[in-house]
This record gives C-alpha cells, structure tokens and sequence, in this order.
C-alpha cells in the first residue's frame, strides 16, 4: 500500500513537466537502440574481415561506427539534461509548495513541529527526492532498457552463452531485494538523527546569548557530540551495508563476463562459434555490467527518496486548522468600524482540561482603548490571539462590527487587525524596512511619523546609519524596547482599525507607555486599541479596564471605577504603588 502510494506520489510531482520527462526517456531508448546496434555493425565488420573485403568497406564501417558512437553521445547528453531538468524542476516545486503550505499554517503547528526539522525537511529530504527523480530515475530506465534491448539480440547470437552469462543475475537480484528493507529502514534513521543535529543548531544559534549567560558551552557541546555520534553511527551503519552489497553486485556482473570469455574462446576454439559473434557477445555483457553495477547506487537513491517522501508528505498533508469558509465574507478594510463582542467565548487549548478562557463576554465600542489586565495565565493572550483568528475558535463566539470572524475572510479580518505580541520579532534588514514590512511601499515621511507615535524615533536617528541601521537576526542589535516600540511603528503604519498590543510594552518604562497610549488616541481617534499589560500605571490611562481571572472577565470598568470596588484591581493597583516606592 506504502509503495504504491510513494508511486502515485512522484507521478504527481513529475506530471507537471511530463513532456520533459518523455523526451529524456525517449532519447535514453535511442541511445539504449544504438548501444546494441553498434556491437552489431562490429560483429558484421569483424566476419568481413575474416572474408578478406576491401579496406574501403572496413574504413566505412569505421565511419559509421564513429558517426553513430558521436550520435550516441549527444543523444545520451540530451537525456541527462531533460532528466536531470525534471528533477531541479521538482526540487523548485516542492521547496515552494512546502513554504506557501507553511505560510498557511496556524502558529500552533509551528509550536509541536521544531524549525530544525522543518528546514531539513526543506532542504535535505527535498534534494533526496531530486536525486530520486534524476540519477535513480535516469539509471533505472537504463537498466531496463539495456536488459529489454540487449537480452534478444544476445539470445539470438548464441543462447547457451547468454544463459551461461546470466546465470548469476538472479543471485544479483536476490540479493538487491535481501538488502533493500535493511537499506530503507537504515536510511531513515540517518535523516531523523540529521534533523536532530538540524534542531539542535538552531535552538543553540538561536539562544547563544542564554548559553553563554549560563555558561552551559559545555553542556551544549557534549549535547551536540552525542547526537553527531548517533548521526555517525547511522551513518556507518548504512555504509556497512552498501558497502556489503555493492562491491557484490560489481563482482557478480563482473562474473558473467569471464564466463563468457572462458566458454566462448573455447567454442571458438572448437569451431562452433565466430569470432564477430564472440565479439558482440562480449560487448553486449559489458553493456549490462555497467547498469547493474548502478544498480546499489540507483536502490540507495531510491530508498532515500522513499523515506523523504514520506517526510515531505507528512508536511503537505496537514490540514490548516485555520482557514477561509467556503462562503467566507469579504469586508471592505474602508468599512470597518472596529467594534469587538465576545459572546459566551470559550477556548481550551489540545490536551488541556482547564479552558483558557471560559464563557468570556465582552463588547469593545469603535475607537475605544481598553485595557485587559490580569495575572499571568489568566487568559489574557488567549484572548488576544482569539481576536485575529490565531486559534482555531468555534463559530458564534467572537464579531467584528457584528459579523462573525470565523465568516470574515482572513485576509480581510488581519488586514483591520493589527497585532504587537510580546515578543516583538524583526528580520535581519534595515529598521526602515522592518517598520515598513505590512506597507513596503511608504514614505520615509510616514515611516518617520510612526517612528514618533511609538516613541522611537529620537532613538533611531542617534543611530550612526538612522533608519538605514542593520538589526541583526530577530533584531538583536537592539534593546528590548527599542524592538518592541519598532515593531509597534510596523503595526501603526498599516492603519489598521482594530490595534492588538499583547503586553508589547513589556520593556519599556511607564511613562513612555503611557505617553505611546496618548499617542496612539489623538493620532487617530478612530482606532480602537486593546492594551494587555502588567503596567497599570500605563492601563490606567484606557477608557475601560478589563480585569481577567482564570479565563473569564471578572471587572469592567475604569480606574477610578475600579480602585472604589474590592477585588483584583485594587490589589494589583496597591502591590503596584508599593513597587513604585521601592523603585
């Protein structure tokens, strides 16, 4: 059932370039018809001269030994260059349906599959299937077009000797089909324990900063020597069995060519056979030799490409959980009011038993600034990512400007939502672009006034290079607050109607979050902001407060409101004041 599969499966992946791949195959038959064709016109020319013709007709046939050994040549090149096309041709496929899939993707994906084997997926097992589709392709259509082509013209010349010389195939075969479950099953160890090393590379490239602070070099070091020891040691032991194999395939095809040699000089010793036909039956072996011999290299591609099949597949079979309905609705970004409801909204994250958030009801008026504030595990970014459709939620529960979020487009719905986690993340380009990113092609001029909104921009121009600064991978040649007011210029700039800042102002002091919060309601009094925060000094400042604990909304109200009525708030406002006297 899984070969058949893997079967279909290429078929697809080559259907789309089937003319060139029909023109590689045509031209490796051609090829295959010349290579016995032209032991023909040997044998013919060796048993003229045994009958004393011309040397004219013996220099003809030279020529045309000559011209039909060059059209081989080019015939043959012809064929890699359309085979080995087909395969580069596929390579480019999938890497870009691998990454278009991927971008489909919801973040929960992303959070149980690591980015390491992600990429050796990508990267490693995508060339293996290449390999598969080019070299194994290429090298098993010769094979059988050798076997079909040479086998008859063999038989006819003299059957004995064909049979005596094939005698050893089956051996051969036997032991391709001994080996090939131990070369499938070893082959896919090596590419788990390669994306192990792929996993364990990123993670540490990515936290060099935490290893060092902690001094775990070592640590990391004897991690990483024992997963490149199991690298190794699967590595070894899939050449210890290619190496046992090949070799005796070689051997075995090798055989059959002395066969032929010792019977056939012995019968043209007694006479029974030309020296033409010893000819051609000695060259016609050495064809097969060649593509037998191949044929260790031909399963080890094989086998690799079977099992990265299967990897790849295991990426572009995921369903995004989160995606378009059929009859999804388009809502015009120029409509939007940013009104937010939640109605009785509930969400459990998979394998939880406590939901995240439970019967949560709210309603978010257009161009307010609320506040949700809470302690940590309350729900606060559960609801936050519920908003633009980050999780998979049920239908009926969340409404923008009335409608249904999970009927909105989703295009439509991330374009009028603009969301700031807290971990702000920037691309290894200019801070220009970066503040840029959801608009590409503003004005230096709105890239600036941004800039100003999220108190940034002093900053940035004290910067040697300004707005044309490097950030470094994930930014890191800034601070955390210089990130994270970057990345709420991006957000600013697209305009959109609702703003989402998921504790976003984490690292930067109360006074300059509370000056961004000004900022943000008298430079468009139309946005309606939704600021989760520890800082009440700064949520203090919101039109309404929303107060979250374990999952529900338990407080509504402003400050003054708030600070009146006994409960979380004012708990959180008095530890709050006692850390600003101890600060």
């Amino acid at each position: 059932m899984k070969q058949s599969r893997r079967i279909a499966q290429l078929g697809a992946y080559l259907r789309p370039h089937w003319r060139d791949a029909t023109l590689g195959i045509l031209a490796l038959l051609s090829v295959n018809g010349l290579g016995v064709y032209i032991p023909w016109l040997i044998r013919a020319c060796v048993d003229q001269i045994a009958k004393n013709v011309s040397w004219n007709q013996i220099i003809r046939y030279v020529i045309v030994i000559i011209l039909l050994s060059s059209a081989m040549w080019l015939i043959r090149m012809a064929s890699r260059l359309w085979i080995f096309g087909v395969g580069r041709q596929v390579e480019f496929d999938l890497k870009q349906r691998i990454f278009e899939h991927l971008l489909k993707l919801e973040p929960a994906y992303f959070a149980t599959n690591t980015i390491g084997d992600l990429i050796s997926r990508a990267t490693s097992d995508v060339d293996n299937v290449r390999r598969l589709l080019g070299f194994a392709v290429l090298s098993f259509a010769n094979t059988i077009f050798a076997y079909t082509l040479t086998l008859p013209v063999m038989l006819a010349i003299n059957i004995n000797l064909t049979l005596a010389a094939l005698a050893v195939y089956p051996l051969m075969f036997f032991l391709v089909h001994l080996f090939s479950n131990r070369l499938r099953q070893q082959q896919a160890v090596v590419q788990e324990k390669l994306s192990d090393i792929s996993e364990l590379i990123q993670e540490d490239v990515s936290g060099m900063a935490l290893i060092k602070i902690y001094a775990q070099e070592e640590n990391e070091r004897r991690a990483f020597a024992h997963k490149n020891q199991q690298l190794l040691a699967a590595n070894l032991s899939l050449a210890k069995s290619r190496n046992t194999l090949f070799p005796l395939i070689s051997g075995l095809a090798g055989l059959s060519s002395l066969i032929i040699i010792w019977l056939g000089t012995t019968q043209i010793a007694a006479g029974t056979l030309a020296v033409g036909d010893f000819l051609a039956l000695l060259i016609y072996v050495e064809r097969l030799v060649f593509p037998t011999a191949l044929l260790g290299f031909t399963i080890t591609a094989y086998q690799r490409g079977e099992v990265s099949i299967d990897r790849l597949e295991a990426i572009l079979s995921v369903t995004p959980k989160i995606q378009d309905d059929t009859e999804a609705i388009h809502l015009p970004l120029a409509e939007v009011k940013g009104e937010l409801l939640g109605r009785n909204l509930s969400f459990t994250y998979p394998g939880a038993t406590t939901p995240a958030l439970d019967q949560v009801n709210f309603q978010i008026h257009p161009g307010e600034t609320v506040a949700i504030v809470g302690a940590i595990g309350s729900g606060k970014s559960t609801l936050a990512n519920a908003l633009p459709r980050l999780l998979e939620i049920a239908p009926g529960q969340l409404f923008l400007d009335g409608v249904d979020i999970t009927q909105i487009s989703l295009a439509d719905l991330r374009h009028a939502i603009a969301y700031v986690p807290q971990d702000s993340f920037l691309f290894s380009t200019t801070i220009k672009n970066n503040i840029r990113y959801g608009e590409p092609l503003s004005a230096q001029e709105d890239v600036e006034y941004v800039a100003q909104l999220s108190q940034i921009n002093q900053e940035i121009i004290n910067f040697p290079a300004q707005y044309e600064t490097i950030v470094g991978e994930r930014g890191i040649t800034l601070s955390g607050g210089q990130r994270q007011r970057t990345a709420l210029a991006r957000a600013i700039l697209v305009n959109a109607p609702v703003l989402i800042l998921d504790d976003a102002l984490s690292s930067v002091d109360n006074q300059t979050a509370t000056q961004i919060l000004n900022n943000l309601s008298q430079g468009n009094d139309s946005r309606t902001v939704i600021f989760i925060t520890h800082q009440l000094s700064a949520a203090a400042v919101a039109d309404r407060i929303l107060v979250m604990d374990k999952g529900r909304i338990v407080q509504v109200g402003n400050h003054s409101k708030l600070l009146q009525e006994p409960g979380i708030y004012r708990d959180l406002w008095s530890r709050h004041q006692v850390e600003e006297l101890l600060n």
